[in-house]
């Protein structure tokens, strides 16, 4: 998910960046792929975000910004409430997650990205998932949270093409499926390309639609630092 940052900020509004991220901002995890020109890169060569506290000061930034990082950490939670202290007084964190459904579809381990250690939903009950996280709990836990904002992006995704809950998966990676998946991607008319994804979904095997495509398969939620 390397350009996820770029396809959430299609999407986001002026006043969005305006309010958000228009200050000091730290960005965990990003990549090459910077949320905005001004914002810190913290990625592997400044450091372990599992242990961010080791490396940048409590109370520092404006803004926390994550995207698709979360899940990487051994410890979410405990991740999440380190990058927490970041935040100054009146500031925001803005953490953008898989939705566990959406792109885990209903397995686990992950299916398309081995290295994920969690799985995140949004406000619902309970979980397929043995390691589901409520990302919306965990952030109102956080001491002087206040959630602003929270949404779910599923922009381009066709539900239909959901891996069958209960259904056993077949190796996507199979040399066979990566041939029609590689041939699938080079289709501009969207009905065809939909058409043969289907196909691969009939011969039981998984769709990462947010591989190499416009589609989104993630949370978003925006918390402020209470004074």
């Amino acid at each position: 998910m390397a350009t996820e940052a770029s396809k959430t900020n299609a999407l986001r509004s002026p006043e969005f960046f305006a309010q958000y991220l228009s200050g000091s901002v730290i960005d965990i995890g990003a990549g090459d792929d910077l949320v905005v020109p001004n914002a810190e890169i913290f990625d592997l060569h400044q450091g372990d975000a599992n242990h961010i506290l080791d490396y940048r000061k409590p109370e520092q930034y404006d803004t926390v910004h994550s995207s698709h990082c979360l899940e990487h950490m051994f410890d979410s939670r405990q991740a999440l409430k380190d990058w927490w202290q970041l935040v100054k007084p009146g500031g925001y964190m803005i953490t953008v997650v898989p939705h566990e459904d959406l792109y885990e579809q209903f397995a686990w381990p992950s299916i398309f990205n081995h290295d994920h250690k969690a799985t995140f939903r949004l406000g619902t009950p309970d979980s397929w998932s043995p390691v589901s996280i409520d990302i919306l709990a965990a952030c109102q836990d956080l001491p002087k949270a206040k959630v602003i904002e929270h949404r779910i992006y599923d922009e381009n995704y066709d539900h239909d093409l959901l891996f069958p809950r209960g259904q056993k998966p077949k190796n996507h990676r199979a040399f066979w499926n990566r041939q029609v998946s590689s041939i699938a991607r080079r289709i501009k008319d969207r009905g065809l390309r939909t058409k043969l994804l289907k196909f691969q979904l009939s011969r039981g095997y998984p769709i990462d639609q947010t591989a190499k495509s416009d589609a989104l398969a993630q949370i978003e939620i925006v918390v402020q630092k209470q004074v």
